[in-house]
């Protein structure tokens, strides 16, 4: 089987279920104001647990949300602390590469909210600077529901010249949530990230979008998926779906390596355990207690 990259499982579902506040507007951002040990901790469970790559809690660190709770002039300063965190944990405990969330600046399920394209990119070109200067190792765009936003994104993390994972936010397999054609918003793409992938879509649909990416993304460029576990409750957060175990959330990863994906994680209602399933499916080192 082809070597496999173990990136990380949920942070904001993750936290919640720890007892942090992620109530909205700010969700997981809200733990480094109040809780920013925590956010270190869950970051070294995810090392021990074998993820390679470890994601910054930065999903709600820009500008934007943070106004919507009186913020917004903190940006630099959160989004530095969440990268600060994770280099603590990946100091300590061995991690070699450290992911920038570059996030949809609105709601990742509400693609009609994404802003217009000059906005877009000069709010995503802000934020993937402030990432790079804080010092991550690569910059993940994620979640992104339409393409208006992600092709903004993207552009702006590959400006900073660091490596650039892009991972969309598909409703079927072929179309993003806002119900555009991937195809047609893919061909517009001239200078490729290094890996594109899926993320937040169902663990039982996510062998069908990975077989679309591998036949639609160019052969040089990595194929990855994170999927979730549950779904989104409104105001509550995130409902965690009990069923789909560590250990069967392993199985539909074996199947999503023999499709093509070389980069694999967890996305909402995923937890270190299944992180631990993934490296011991593919052969990667933990350190997790069971």
């Amino acid at each position: 089987m082809t070597n496999i990259t173990i990136l990380d499982g949920a942070m904001g579902s993750l936290l919640a279920e720890r007892g942090a506040d992620t109530a909205l507007p700010l969700w997981s951002a809200r733990a480094l104001l109040d809780r920013p040990e925590l956010v270190r901790d869950l970051h070294v469970e995810y090392i021990r647990a074998g993820a390679q790559v470890i994601t910054t809690n930065t999903f709600r660190t820009h500008r934007r949300s943070l106004a919507k709770a009186g913020l917004a002039d903190r940006a630099e300063e959160l989004t530095r602390l969440a990268v600060d965190l994770a280099r603590e944990a990946s100091d300590q405990h061995g991690i070699s590469r450290i992911a920038g969330s570059l996030s949809p600046l609105e709601d990742c399920y509400a693609p009609h909210l994404s802003p217009s394209a000059d906005e877009a990119a000069n709010e995503h070109d802000e934020q993937a600077a402030r990432l790079a200067r804080a010092g991550v190792d690569l910059l993940l765009v994620e979640t992104m529901p339409a393409w208006i936003e992600a092709k903004a994104a993207l552009h702006a993390a590959l400006k900073t010249k660091l490596d650039t994972w892009f991972s969309l936010h598909t409703r079927e397999p072929g179309r993003l949530l806002s119900g555009e054609s991937l195809a047609a918003c893919l061909g517009e793409i001239q200078r490729w990230p290094s890996a594109v992938l899926v993320n937040c879509i169902p663990t039982e649909r996510a062998l069908d979008d990975v077989l679309w990416l591998r036949e639609y993304v160019p052969d040089h460029v990595a194929v990855g998926v994170y999927a979730n576990i549950g779904s989104a409750d409104g105001a509550a957060g995130w409902t965690t779906d009990e069923a789909v175990t560590p250990d069967e959330y392993a199985r539909h990863a074996e199947q999503w390596a023999d499709a093509g994906a070389t980069i694999i994680g967890g996305c909402c209602g995923t937890n270190p355990a299944h992180i631990a399933a993934l490296a011991q499916t593919f052969n990667h080192e933990t350190h997790l207690r069971s």
